[in-house]
């Protein structure tokens, strides 16, 4: 935990915070914190700065918190990615949220398993959780924001024309022939598939489009992999 992330409910004064559970005993245990200490903390979807230990027990830590500090720059990244299966899930939104990946977009596809929408994963709680994670690794507090879409047709053709106005539309597929671009650093829209791709009728769907299919290479990936490779090599 690089970043102690702070909620409203965190706040008993305008800049004095109490904590107590998981992150009360981190900033103990791990951390191994005193009175007087300060740590970096950020407050969700606002500033960044520290905080000063003023109190502390095994139950509860009160801080001073200074927040004057903006949060590191999001990425101008739309992801849309099929949904994965719930252990990988957990690990691509850490991985997305310390990236800076801001908008994210699960959706189905003929090759998803109908049990993973129902995985606990996906609960509002389950998502946050796993989000909170990543952005205290990279100290930063701008939430993503997870869309869940059911339904591959109507998403693809009724709201994804218009998410990606304006925008570079990539499909990341393996057999492609044009290969993927590095610092690209400017708005796009990169659609992944499932474990084992989308079938011809879905890329066939996004090329229609406008989505351009785009390699890294010869090499095979897991999601979990190509994701974060596909976003560090499109972003400097």
């Amino acid at each position: 935990m690089n970043l102690i992330l702070l909620e409203d409910r965190d706040f008993i004064s305008p800049d004095r915070i109490s904590l107590q559970g998981d992150r009360c005993r981190h900033i103990i245990k791990v951390l191994g914190a005193k009175p007087g200490d300060t740590l970096v903390c950020g407050k969700k979807n606002a500033k960044m700065g520290t905080g000063r230990i003023v109190s502390l027990d095994r139950l509860s830590i009160e801080m001073e918190v200074h927040l004057d500090q903006n949060p590191p720059p999001p990425l101008p990244l739309t992801l849309v990615l099929a949904l994965p299966r719930p252990k990988m899930l957990k690990r691509i939104l850490q991985s997305l949220s310390s990236l800076g990946v801001k908008d994210i977009f699960l959706i189905n596809s003929r090759r998803v398993e109908k049990s993973f929408w129902g995985s606990r994963v996906l609960s509002e709680s389950g998502i946050q959780r796993h989000l909170d994670l990543g952005l205290c690794q990279a100290k930063d507090i701008l939430v993503p924001r997870v869309h869940l879409r059911r339904f591959f047709a109507p998403f693809v053709k009724e709201e994804l024309p218009e998410l990606s106005r304006n925008k570079k539309r990539i499909l990341a597929h393996p057999k492609a022939q044009s290969l993927c671009p590095s610092g690209l650093n400017s708005d796009t829209v990169l659609v992944i598939g499932p474990e084992g791709g989308f079938i011809d009728l879905e890329v066939q769907t996004l090329v229609d489009k406008g989505f351009e299919p785009m390699t890294m290479g010869k090499r095979i990936l897991r999601v979990e992999t190509a994701v974060t490779a596909l976003v560090a090599r499109l972003f400097t």
